[in-house]
C-alpha cells in the first residue's frame, strides 16, 4: 500500500517555524514533514521550467508533486482547443522529472459532461504525460454512468472530495479498480475542511474514519490524501494527526518523510 498524505500548499505554520533552521526554504521544512505536495498556483498563473526545477532540486529524492491543471485550460478553454495550453503546461511542469507523480484537473461548476469533448481531452493528456490523472469534477452530470465510464476506460480517478457538493463527490470515482499488481490506479482525496470550507480544521473522529478506510484498502492500491484546509493552518495539523494514525495506532505498512520529531510542532501528539 503506498499512502502520501501532504497538502495544497507548502506553507509552514507560525507555530512551527522555530523547529526548523532558519535558512531553509519553506519547501524544504515542508518535505522534511510531508512526503508530497499539491501545487495549487498553477491553476492560477504559469511557470516557467526553472521555477519547477528550482522545486524539484528543494525537496528529497523520494518526495513527490500533484500539480493542478492551469484554469486557462479548464475554465477558459472548458477542456476544448487546449493543446497548445497543455503542452506549455507540461513540458514546463515536466522539469520536475521523476517527483512529478498527478496531473490535477479540476473543472468549473458549469461544465456538463461531454463524452466527446472530455475523452479527447484525456487522450491528449495521457499522451503528453505518463503520470496519474486526476479529475474533479464539479457538475452534477459527471456523477453518472457514463461518466464513471469513460473516466475509467481513460485511466482517470475522480477525486474524493470533503465537503462534497453532489452526493456521492465523497467518494473515489472513475478508474479506481485494481487490474493488475504493476498497473493499479490512483485514489485522490481533497479535503478542504467542514463546516467551514478551506478554514475549519477536522476533529478526532473524522481523522480516524478516515484512518479505518485506508487501512482497509487492497495493498496494490495508491492513494493521495491532500488537506486543502490552509487559510488557519489547520491542513498541516491534520496531515500530520493522520499521518501518526496510521503509524501508531493502525500500524499501516509505510515508509515515512523524515523529520518525525518537529511533527509534534503541530500538534500531532499519539493517540
Amino acid at each position: 500500500m503506498t499512502i502520501f498524505i501532504g497538502t495544497s500548499d507548502w506553507g509552514i505554520a507560525a507555530e512551527g517555524t522555530a523547529a526548523f533552521r532558519a535558512e531553509d526554504f519553506h519547501l524544504q521544512r515542508f518535505s522534511a514533514l510531508m512526503g508530497c505536495v499539491e501545487i495549487n498556483s498553477s491553476f492560477y498563473r504559469s511557470h516557467r521550467a526553472s521555477t519547477y526545477e528550482r522545486w524539484a532540486g528543494r525537496a528529497p529524492a523520494d518526495f513527490r508533486f500533484s500539480v493542478k491543471c492551469p484554469k486557462q485550460i479548464s475554465h477558459k478553454y472548458r477542456l476544448e482547443g487546449a493543446r497548445d495550453a497543455l503542452a506549455r503546461f507540461v513540458d514546463a511542469a515536466q522539469a520536475l522529472g521523476s517527483k512529478w507523480c498527478v496531473l490535477l484537473v479540476q473543472l468549473p461548476p458549469t461544465l456538463v459532461y461531454d463524452e466527446l469533448v472530455a475523452g479527447h481531452f484525456f487522450e491528449q493528456v495521457h499522451a503528453r504525460f505518463g503520470g496519474s490523472i486526476a479529475c474533479e469534477p464539479r457538475h452534477a452530470s459527471w456523477f453518472t454512468a457514463p461518466a464513471e465510464r469513460l473516466m475509467r476506460d481513460l485511466e482517470v480517478s475522480r477525486s474524493a472530495v470533503d465537503p462534497a457538493k453532489w452526493p456521492g463527490a465523497e467518494e473515489p470515482g472513475g478508474w479506481t479498480q485494481v487490474l493488475a499488481m504493476d498497473h493499479a490506479p490512483l485514489l485522490y482525496c481533497r479535503w478542504h475542511g467542514s463546516p467551514r470550507e478551506y478554514w475549519s480544521s477536522y476533529d478526532e473522529t473524522w481523522l480516524r474514519e478516515r484512518a479505518l478506510w485506508l487501512q482497509a484498502l487492497p495493498q496494490e492500491q495508491s492513494c493521495w490524501c491532500i488537506f486543502g484546509n490552509t487559510a488557519a493552518g489547520a491542513a498541516m495539523r491534520n496531515a500530520l494527526r493522520l499521518k501518526a494514525m496510521l503509524r501508531d495506532d493502525l500500524h499501516v505498512g509505510m515508509s515515512w518523510p523524515r523529520g518525525e520529531p518537529w511533527s509534534e510542532a503541530y500538534g500531532a501528539t499519539r493517540s
